[in-house]
């Protein structure tokens, strides 16, 4: 089962499933409506996905098994009981269909932990038309709702897979036409790189940047010019300046 907090995370999720078919064991749980709950509502009414008004307390008991920050239900939760028995993306299937795209452009996220910046990141790869997100199984954010709520529901859009080895992938984008750019502050300005129509990003975390065998695939390394006093700018940020310059 998963639970979704959020107005914007709840709506996203939901409009994935307008002009298709009604999700099975989808359920809205609410009280006192207000107008963002009320629209949420008539959605769900729309797919004819059900709702219940329900005590306070009970959404609180409900949301209390959720990371922290995805607690804060503003009066509504999604609940998908069947969330878990959906097969996630699988790498292979979306290599094949980017292979043969004349445009692609996918992320990868290396070692980045905080769900908070995994789901910015995929916001704004949302924004910039991201086809792919790549994460690792080990050593990465697993808070999904976190990472939807963060995302702002773009979570429900942005192509998601988890994979055992980055290196591996990276090598497999190569073969399939992509040019492999990392993410460093020891690398060529973005604004100075032709970036190709196809092309994949590494974005590592901010204490130990990529891993040195990924490094080591990259055809480039780009960097973000700045003029702080520190070392680095937050990752989701960096990502947000790096695909506008990409899309730019």
């Amino acid at each position: 089962m998963r639970i979704v907090t959020g107005f914007h995370a709840i709506e996203e999720e939901l409009k994935t499933f307008i002009g298709s078919v009604s999700p099975a064991g989808y359920r809205i749980l609410y009280s006192k409506p207000g107008p963002r709950v009320k629209k949420i509502l008539q959605t769900a009414k729309d797919l004819s996905i059900p709702a219940a008004a329900v005590d306070i307390k009970e959404l609180d008991k409900t949301a209390s098994s959720l990371p922290e920050t995805a607690r804060d239900h503003r009066g509504v939760l999604l609940i998908m009981e069947n969330a878990d028995a959906i097969a996630p993306l699988n790498f292979a299937d979306c290599l094949a269909v980017l292979s043969v795209q004349e445009k692609a452009l996918v992320v990868i996220l290396d070692s980045i932990t905080d769900p908070h910046n995994v789901g910015a990141i995929i916001r704004s790869a949302d924004q910039f038309g991201v086809d792919l997100v790549i994460l690792p199984d080990h050593r990465a954010a697993s808070d999904s709702e976190v990472i939807a709520r963060t995302s702002a529901g773009a979570a429900s859009w942005v192509p998601t897979v988890r994979v055992p080895n980055l290196v591996r992938v990276a090598e497999q984008l190569k073969k399939a036409g992509f040019w492999v750019y990392g993410a460093d502050s020891d690398g060529t300005p973005a604004s100075q790189i032709a970036l190709p129509e196809k092309a994949a990003l590494i974005l590592g975390s901010e204490g130990s940047g990529i891993s040195h065998l990924l490094k080591h695939t990259c055809d480039a390394i780009v960097s973000i010019p700045t003029q702080g006093k520190l070392d680095s700018l937050n990752v989701s940020v960096a990502a947000g300046i790096l695909l506008y310059e990409v899309r730019r």
